[in-house]
């Protein structure tokens, strides 16, 4: 049975706007002075790939509200990463401290994210374009998207490390933990699981409201 979308609560072109100028902000702010420049255009690359996309479909299928604010906040993680290398982001450091962690988890906050921005965004496309229909399916196929994207980002930083050592050592961020990949995917795993849990009815209904 095909899911009945009778409104699609979408941001208003004022807010979307607003989503893109404090995208461009992040975007500006990241890019004065990094940390190095090489591994910056790495780890910002899906924003610059992801706006244009989503610019050219938005007349076509617009996003809902909660799924344009959490990739602007995705971006915001991205941007914060690429200046600094996620190694060495002060709030990792902070983290640290509080929590007596032994390294700089930054980039384990990235890979949360990177499961749980996803999630809501996959989940948003399957209801409208496939369709399917909010249940144990719609987790499943949600989640199994997130980690096969996981499962793509880490064969791409395993390319960068191949093509140039020294870059890689910025990018990847491994701060000599061995378990560091499947790290990366497991958390990305818990993102997406947890995304779905916490917002799927409100997304829900932003995706279809009751006539």
């Amino acid at each position: 049975m095909r899911s009945e979308i009778t409104a699609i609560a979408s941001p208003s072109r004022r807010e979307i706007a607003a989503a893109l100028g404090v995208v461009a902000a992040g975007l500006a702010l990241s890019a004065v002075a990094p940390h190095d420049r090489l591994t910056w255009w790495l780890e910002v690359a899906p924003v610059f790939i992801l706006v244009p996309i989503l610019a050219l479909l938005w007349q076509r299928a617009p996003l809902t509200r909660l799924v344009t604010w959490l990739l602007v906040g995705h971006a915001l993680i991205l941007c914060l990463g690429g200046h600094y290398t996620y190694a060495q982001v002060p709030l990792g450091f902070w983290m640290q401290d509080w929590f007596d962690f032994e390294r700089n988890h930054y980039d384990r906050v990235g890979h949360l994210a990177q499961g749980f921005v996803p999630a809501i965004l996959t989940r948003e496309l399957l209801v409208r374009l496939v369709p399917v229909r909010p249940g144990g399916w719609l987790i499943l196929l949600t989640t199994s998207v997130c980690l096969a994207f996981s499962a793509l980002y880490e064969l791409i930083e395993w390319c960068a490390a191949l093509v140039s050592a020294e870059a890689a050592e910025s990018f990847l961020g491994t701060q000599g933990d061995v378990w560091d990949t499947q790290w990366d995917m497991f958390l990305a795993l818990v993102g997406a699981i947890t995304a779905q849990l916490l917002l799927g009815r409100w997304h829900d209904r932003e995706l279809a409201r009751s006539s």
